[in-house]
């Protein structure tokens, strides 16, 4: 597997080592991407020489960093075929180890941490992110430890695996900026440079962008390496837009696919809506959601690190972002279970929310070959399902602004 040739800002553009742990540009802070030599690479790397290779994301090594892979199995998850709208393919990360797509990037993550030799992984998490650390610093060994900082009304799952797990927990009253908070207080003790504390967190480390980008692999290869017209993505760090549009771009330069791109769609909650505040009033970057809250963790993220770049994508797709209500979600995440038989966590029904409001618009029309993404599993969220009550009252009506659908 090559190693990255160099990490590069994605604000400056300024280039640094790969052969080194890194977190953000020191100049800007902006988010670091790892690139590579495609051009070489493109010389052995085909789709026929992925066609012998177990289905997992690291079938893809040819384009991730060099090293010993730590493994649970994750990626390749199936592309399973609507049975209720012609076209939609439902790409379900449920499937992958823990429960979640957060597996893909903390898989890469931990396995640059333990290439680098880093033994304290720290997380600020709403919630499957933290398990996800817990269960691949448990399979890296080494005396890997995952130290976790999660909100104190994550669901229940989450918070006994990571128990479970072995993982040093740290519950937090507040939100997952309030967890962000106590990782950064943590960085300024003499601690964390002595015993090789490292922070994981949502693109503070180039990484976990890596093991998302194989989401954006996979839909090629599973569609015989044609994109659809449009991808629905629950958008709370937004690690996955940003994956997947840098495996588009690799791709076109392996000579994989050509310059079309799908629309990019952002599906946020409407108690936690920084994204679609930002796109609706024609801002380059978030500010902080205030008091935020809704029954979807994952998505309960006040403002987004890589924000900058989510906007950007939006733009560059032709895309949007747009809500969903909480009652909304919990339609949506009974009607798939019913219709699709897909058990489904709320933030990933909230693509189903989305695609259904944009098809009443004509944003897409049922030619239109569009794929959803269910994040997670819904048995991650039984507690939180059991106890949320469907009001019986119509929705807010939607409304569009400067091409958002929906209300904040």
């Amino acid at each position: 597997m090559p190693r990255p040739t160099h990490l590069e800002c994605t604000r400056c553009g300024e280039h640094y080592p790969a052969d080194r742990p890194q977190t953000v540009c020191p100049k800007d802070g902006g988010v670091l991407y790892a690139r590579y030599n495609l051009a070489s690479i493109k010389k052995t790397f085909s789709p026929a020489s992925l066609l012998p290779l177990a289905p997992t994301m690291w079938r893809y090594d040819a384009v991730l960093p060099e090293a010993k892979p730590v493994t649970l199995g994750e990626g390749f998850t199936p592309m399973l075929r609507s049975r209720e709208y012609p076209n939609v393919l439902i790409k379900d990360e449920g499937l992958n180890p823990t429960g979640s797509f957060k597996a893909r990037g903390l898989s890469a993550a931990v396995t640059m941490a333990r290439h680098f030799g880093l033994k304290k992984l720290a997380i600020p998490s709403a919630g499957n992110a933290a398990g996800a650390l817990a269960a691949y610093a448990a399979a890296a060994g080494d005396g890997m430890e995952a130290h976790i900082f999660m909100p104190k009304d994550v669901p229940m799952a989450n918070r006994i695996e990571c128990d479970y797990y072995g993982a040093h927990v740290t519950l937090v009253d507040g939100l997952i900026s309030d967890c962000a908070r106590k990782v950064a207080e943590l960085k300024e003790g003499d601690v964390w440079k002595k015993d090789k504390w490292f922070d994981v967190s949502t693109t503070k480390e180039p990484y976990r962008v890596e093991g998302k980008k194989t989401m954006g692999y996979e839909v090629a290869e599973q569609l015989g390496w044609k994109l659809p017209q449009g991808i629905i993505y629950p958008t709370g760090g937004g690690v996955g837009l940003l994956g997947m549009w840098k495996a588009f771009d690799e791709l076109e330069q392996l000579g994989f696919i050509g310059p079309e791109r799908p629309h990019m769609i952002g599906v946020q909650s409407s108690g936690c809506a920084p994204i679609v505040k930002a796109w609706d009033e024609g801002k380059a970057a978030s500010e902080m959601w205030p008091h935020a809250a809704t029954l979807a963790s994952g998505l309960r993220v006040p403002k987004p690190y890589g924000d900058y770049l989510i906007l950007d994508i939006l733009k560059k797709s032709g895309g949007l972002a747009l809500t969903a209500t909480d009652a909304e979600i919990l339609v949506a995440t009974r009607h798939w279970a019913k219709v699709e038989g897909i058990f489904a966590a709320p933030e990933g029904a909230a693509s189903l929310v989305a695609y259904q409001k944009l098809r009443a618009r004509d944003f897409f029309t049922e030619e239109d070959t569009v794929v959803l993404f269910n994040t997670g599993t819904g048995l991650k969220y039984l507690d939180v399902l059991d106890v949320a009550k469907v009001e019986q009252e119509p929705a807010p009506a939607s409304r569009a602004i400067a091409g958002i659908i929906g209300p904040y």
